[in-house]
């Protein structure tokens, strides 16, 4: 975080020559190009002064912002030593964005490796302390400085707004001052990813930092949540096993923006993506990284469920893993602020209730929802996605052959796993397309965290083979009513179901 405050002072010494530069007609490739090898020469110059003024405002600044990220481990994480180094970072590129002209957008891409003398004082919770020293930065990014408002008073611009657009690399290396990193087991992850933490949550695009240049309230130009995304983690298959006796112990960490009360908050639908880590519990260990992946934002549709498996990769940063690390299953919904004309009103101020849960109770009826909602303005209620679920079984498709005569008798268990309610379709006979069009209709208690499980098998006289199953979450049947879709076979490479749902709420409201 230091090195980062650093490059800001570094970008502020030359802003007012970029923008001059660029306010005029002429900002041709060239002109750019000999602009940029200036201002580096210039910039240069001024590193030493920019070093000695701006370590101990860095240092006031970014303190709070390691303290909101401290592992659980630590009891403190300071600066002991803290200047900036002798080398000045370098501009690469620079570009404007258009579109807005109530502002100056501008993008400058960065490069530094440089040598700043960062000393961490860290104290553990068992009091143990000791110096860490953070040496051998290399980092090449895109910052965007947002100059806004315009107005005629020099230097034409009342506040910039600076925020880390693209980190294209960052490295480093943590070394422990007369000692070894590795006598502390645990310690270098946990400072690495609050440092990757407090990283991503303060200063990476869309979160940035508003520099007042002129007086004036500029509280608008902080960043404001414009929706909510719901998510369900509802399973995970063929996770890499971390431990040497038994199986993993995995446990999931979601989020859109690290600290937990921004998890679920969206500021910009367009950039911002949600990021899943599966862990293995090791006890008193350090938790071990088994994977994790992650959802852009952008390519969900606004008020509709999506379901995703996602496969799980080393680091979302390299893409060259190709180990198999398992997959996780995700059901997804975001909700905008502000759009109640478009979709079932999941807004209205009704409860403690999630977003998902308020969608469900606004859809089941428009008279109930009224009278829910004018009795929970004298008290907490909570709500129960209880209904009746029906179940056709229509066909399969491309089932893989049992028996030795090159065909299955298939036949289908459809059961719920909170209930453990059952049944079974007829037996196929001789069949790898079979059509079955059969309906079962199951009580369900909670819809929202119940899942349907459906499993293909093939029947022989003594004894039946297993082909394959799906797990269906009746998210997107609550929301839409009814719903007709092929579902694949996990266990089986071609194999699939055509399915027909439908819900018929009947919700429950409890008194808290």
């Amino acid at each position: 975080m230091a090195f980062f405050a650093g490059l800001v002072f570094g970008i502020i010494a030359g802003l007012g020559l970029l923008i001059a530069f660029f306010r005029s007609q002429d900002s041709r490739s060239k002109r750019r190009l000999e602009l940029l090898k200036w201002l580096n020469q210039e910039l240069i110059k001024v590193w030493p002064y920019v070093n000695e003024a701006a370590s101990e405002l860095i240092r006031d600044s970014v303190e709070p912002v390691l303290e909101q990220y401290r592992p659980v481990m630590l009891a403190s994480l300071k600066f002991s030593k803290l200047t900036l180094g002798t080398v000045a970072p370098q501009f690469t590129g620079v570009s404007i964005i258009e579109g807005d002209k109530s502002a100056i957008t501008m993008e400058l891409e960065m490069q530094w490796d440089g040598n700043p003398n960062i000393v961490l004082d860290v104290r553990t919770k068992f009091g143990v302390a000791f110096p860490i020293q953070v040496k051998d930065i290399g980092f090449t990014g895109v910052f965007r400085l947002i100059f806004k408002p315009l107005v005629e008073e020099l230097p034409c611009f009342g506040a910039i707004s600076y925020s880390l657009r693209e980190k294209k690399y960052l490295d480093y290396t943590l070394r422990v001052i007369s000692g070894e990193m590795s006598s502390i087991p645990g310690i270098s992850g946990a400072i690495k990813e609050t440092i990757h933490n407090a990283i991503e949550d303060s200063i990476t695009w869309p979160a940035r930092k508003v520099v007042p240049i002129l007086p004036g309230d500029y509280s608008f130009l902080e960043l404001k949540p414009v929706g909510i995304l719901e998510v369900k983690l509802v399973q995970a298959r063929n996770l890499t096993d971390k431990d040497i006796i038994g199986k993993s112990d995995p446990f999931a960490v979601l989020y859109v923006r690290p600290l937990p009360d921004r998890m679920k908050k969206i500021e910009d639908a367009a950039t911002q993506h949600l990021v899943v880590k599966v862990y293995d519990e090791d006890g008193v260990q350090a938790s071990q990284l088994i994977g994790c992946a992650q959802v852009m934002l952008k390519d969900l549709h606004p008020g509709k469920v999506k379901d995703v498996w996602l496969k799980l990769a080393k680091d979302l940063e390299v893409q060259r893993d190709r180990k198999d690390r398992g997959q996780v299953h995700l059901e997804l919904l975001y909700c905008p602020f502000g759009v109640e004309s478009k979709f079932p009103n999941p807004f209205a101020k009704q409860l403690s209730l999630t977003s998902l849960e308020k969608v469900l109770a606004n859809g089941t009826n428009a008279t109930k929802v009224t009278d829910f909602e004018r009795t929970t303005r004298q008290r907490k209620r909570i709500v129960m996605m209880r209904g009746v679920l029906s179940v056709s079984v229509i066909s399969a498709a491309n089932l893989p052959a049992m028996d030795i005569t090159g065909k299955s008798d298939p036949y289908v268990v459809v059961k719920m796993m909170k209930t453990e309610m059952r049944n079974r379709t007829r037996v196929v006979k001789e069949s790898l397309n079979p059509i079955w069009e059969e309906t079962f209709d199951f009580l369900v208690e909670d819809g929202l965290h119940d899942l349907l499980i459906l499993e293909v098998w093939d029947h022989d006289m003594l004894k039946k083979d297993f082909i394959g199953r799906c797990i269906i979450t009746l998210t997107r049947v609550m929301i839409e009513g009814k719903l007709a879709d092929t579902f694949f076979l996990e266990g089986s490479e071609t194999g699939k179901l055509n399915l027909s749902l439908k819900w018929r709420p009947q919700p429950i409201y409890q008194d808290l």
